[in-house]
């Protein structure tokens, strides 16, 4: 890209529930180059983005500022006239209270091209999750929004107050906490009535919001009681009280549970996020390219010698059939193989391509493949030891299995098939690797008490979290519910000295999910 043919989308990310991030802002960040965020928004939409973009963090934390204002415009407009996509990803929404606009003028006066992309304000969004609507045709037909975080020792305020107190029907203050006594004092000097509800919001539309209701003259001593800390939404009028008969996101009965996914991809757990859980993607494998593909190739130069292909995942799936269109090789080569999927996740991965899918085992594992195919070819488990491996004599003697797997996997369907005299190829078609990063806010959040189940979905899933997570895992993981998939996952966590709380009998992530709803609910 040349110079000077930079653009800088400044990007509302909503408050919280990263299903409030806009559809316009979503794309905006999958194309970024440069992604430059603060401390206040869901690091979960950063998850979204499916390439190396380069991340800055901002910080913006209350008192804690990672860059200052000056340094953050010099990073825009440095990367923008490098040439860069760069998305500057601000909670709320970027003209809210979030120097949004003085980042736009330094943009226009460098001459860069920027976008503003609108976010969901906390101004509105707290309040809606809380059951509380800013205007009613009853209550309030007009709002405000304040920030609270005016300096209490300035001798002359830029607000209003007196018109402010008075003259508006619902007021919102952002950033509230730390001068509730001043807000709430100078409301009442001004003509606010003292018994006006009010409503304090903290982390709307999280997992852990929290919400007090008194009156003005009483909310501060609450405040400080119940020891609300920022970030947190002030409404004052009396729509608040509206709240008992509308609120719904703290009625949810899963509110408040916060729920870690240790794989690649969140999909599958919707519905726990639609009974209000808040599901978090911390990956602990990644699927990646084998390291060569020549066992792969071979294979497939081979392809019409194979009576069956086995496919145990849909990543199995997806990187074989892509190696196949890389190769130039038509689908219709296949023709005569019966294909047969661990798992209905994985059927359903061949089934979306136009394939016959010949058979799926009762049991989505090893074992529950080598009864399957005993089964197929007249036998049982209890069937005695046959001269097969490497005579080319057994019940399977001429037939040849060809499993794309991963780099590492378990031997013992291999091992079985060779036994009863069968042939098969195993070529390494994707691998799983341990992601880099450090899990330093997930580490706050299981300290905190904010975590309420782990999902492991393998033993790789299981033991990379450990890696990453150093000495202190075991502790962290003691604090929360451990779900996993299926035996051999569990006794990867039993050697761990661990517990396992939840493990459904199917293995696959809808039957977990199934099982976390029940527990959960129990």
């Amino acid at each position: 890209m040349d110079k000077g043919k930079g653009i800088v989308f400044l990007v509302g990310a909503g408050p919280g529930d990263i299903g409030l991030l806009t559809v316009k802002g979503l794309r905006c960040l999958q194309r970024a180059e440069v992604v430059i965020y603060d401390y206040h928004l869901n690091a979960q939409i950063l998850n979204y983005i499916s390439h190396d973009a380069e991340f800055i963090y901002a910080g913006k934390r209350g008192g804690h500022h990672t860059m200052t204002q000056d340094e953050i415009n010099a990073a825009i407009v440095e990367k923008a006239k490098e040439g860069k996509i760069v998305c500057r990803l601000k909670g709320g929404d970027p003209f809210v209270f979030g120097r949004g606009g003085e980042e736009a003028q330094i943009l226009a006066h460098e001459g860069i091209r920027f976008e503003v992309v609108p976010g969901v304000s906390s101004s509105i969004a707290a309040p809606a999750y809380a059951g509380i609507p800013l205007t009613h045709r009853l209550y309030s037909s007009s709002f405000a929004v304040i920030p609270g975080y005016e300096d209490t020792t300035k001798e002359e305020s830029s607000i209003d107050w007196a018109k402010l107190a008075t003259g508006v029907g619902t007021l919102v203050f952002l950033m509230a906490v730390k001068n509730i006594d001043h807000l709430t004092e100078r409301l009442i000097r001004h003509g606010r009535r003292p018994d006006t509800p009010v409503a304090v919001v903290r982390w709307g539309t999280r997992a852990d919001q929290k919400t007090l209701v008194s009156t003005l003259k009483d909310i501060a001593s609450l405040v400080r009681e119940k020891d609300i800390q920022p970030p947190a939404v002030m409404v004052v009028g009396d729509v608040v009280n509206l709240r008992g008969e509308l609120q719904w996101y703290e009625n949810k009965p899963l509110f408040g549970q916060r729920i870690i996914v240790t794989r690649e991809h969140t999909g599958g757990f919707e519905p726990l996020e639609e009974l209000g859980a808040e599901v978090i993607q911390f990956t602990t494998v990644e699927i990646v390219p084998p390291e060569s593909w020549a066992g792969l190739d071979a294979a497939i130069d081979a392809i019409g010698s194979y009576q069956w292909i086995i496919f145990t995942s849909a990543n199995g799936v997806r990187y074989f059939f892509s190696r196949l269109r890389d190769r130039g090789v038509d689908i219709r080569e296949l023709r005569g193989i019966r294909l047969c999927a661990i798992g209905t996740k994985t059927g359903a991965e061949l089934s979306g391509l136009g394939l016959h899918v010949d058979l799926i085992p009762a049991e989505f594992n090893a074992e529950g493949l080598i009864e399957t195919f005993l089964k197929e070819y007249g036998l049982s488990m209890s069937s005695p030891s046959t001269p097969g491996k490497g005579s080319g004599k057994g019940p399977l003697a001429g037939v040849r299995f060809l499993l794309p797997r991963a780099e590492k996997a378990r031997e013992i369907f291999p091992e079985e098939v060779r036994r009863l005299g069968g042939r098969i190829d195993l070529p390494v078609t994707y691998r799983a690797v341990k992601p880099e990063h450090h899990g330093k806010r997930l580490r706050r959040f299981f300290r905190e008490g904010k975590v309420t189940v782990v999902t492991f979905t393998s033993a790789a899933t299981f033991n990379n979290f450990r890696d990453i997570m150093g000495e202190d895992a075991d502790g962290l993981l003691n604090r929360a519910a451990i779900a996993v998939i299926g035996p051999v996952t569990a006794r990867a966590v039993e050697k761990a000295g661990l517990k396992v709380d939840i493990m459904p009998e199917e293995a696959t992530v809808e039957a977990m999910v199934e099982a976390i709803r029940q527990w959960a609910l129990r």
